[in-house]
């Protein structure tokens, strides 16, 4: 038998295969959902529509998920976020597979605090707040009344918004996507806010500072079904 020298096994420098993440059912949904919005917009006839949805609901990896809607720019943050975990983020490379993936044009970046900041009023009332990308603040005032605030579209790595909110016999009612750190900084009078358990991420997916003041009043952080909760049942 013929042994391998020290020579042969210094210059055996292949990379090891790369780990496969197994897809779960919560996965599949996400990229359901970037698929209805897409046919909502427009952009897929019903015969691509079907077989990106059969091919979603097969697949078994994270990356047999990415290509379903690497060319959908409803689904660019899904789309980056199953990149990092399969540990694709870090292709940044002229000509890699990711940037052939999802071209910027798609999705310019938003700088944080590039958009201007979001104001509300709520007396005996309330609405829908979707946040934009770029928001750096958000101010809103509720008299028996509050808002449903979204903040899905505008979180990420390094983000942070700054929610400040003045309310009396109200509250509003906020939605995060999964991995936002909230960091509670309001003044209350018997009166407090509730993070769910859900919602209570480690802050790789940015920060929410909640300022302000309530009297006989208070919020509720919950963890957003998707990035657009608005669309698929908000409460936990």
């Amino acid at each position: 038998m013929k042994t391998a020298t020290l020579g042969t096994m210094a210059d055996d420098d292949s990379p090891p295969p790369q780990r496969r993440i197994r897809a779960s059912d919560q996965d599949r949904d996400d990229v359901l959902s970037v698929i209805t919005d897409a046919v909502t917009n427009g952009r897929l006839d019903p015969e691509e529509t079907a077989q990106r949805q059969d091919d979603a609901i097969s697949a078994k990896f994270l990356d047999d998920l990415m290509p379903l809607i690497d060319d959908l720019p409803e689904g660019h943050r899904l789309h980056q976020r199953l990149a990092r975990q399969t540990g694709r983020g870090q292709e940044a490379g002229p000509g890699s597979a990711l940037q052939r993936r999802v071209p910027a044009e798609l999705s310019p970046a938003v700088d944080p605090g590039s958009a201007p900041p979001t104001n509300s009023v709520a007396i005996m009332s309330g609405r829908e707040i979707d946040v934009a990308p770029g928001t750096g603040q958000v101010t809103t005032y509720a008299l028996m009344g509050g808002d449903n605030i979204d903040l899905c579209a505008v979180m990420g790595p390094g983000v942070t918004v700054e929610l400040v909110s003045y309310s009396m016999w109200g509250g509003n009612d906020i939605y995060v996507p999964p991995g936002v750190r909230i960091r509670d900084e309001t003044i209350n009078i018997i009166a407090g806010n509730e993070v769910r358990q859900a919602a209570r991420g480690d802050g790789s997916n940015g920060t929410v500072v909640l300022k302000g003041f309530s009297l006989m009043a208070g919020h509720d952080v919950h963890l957003a079904k998707g990035y657009r909760a608005k669309d698929q049942g908000q409460l936990e």
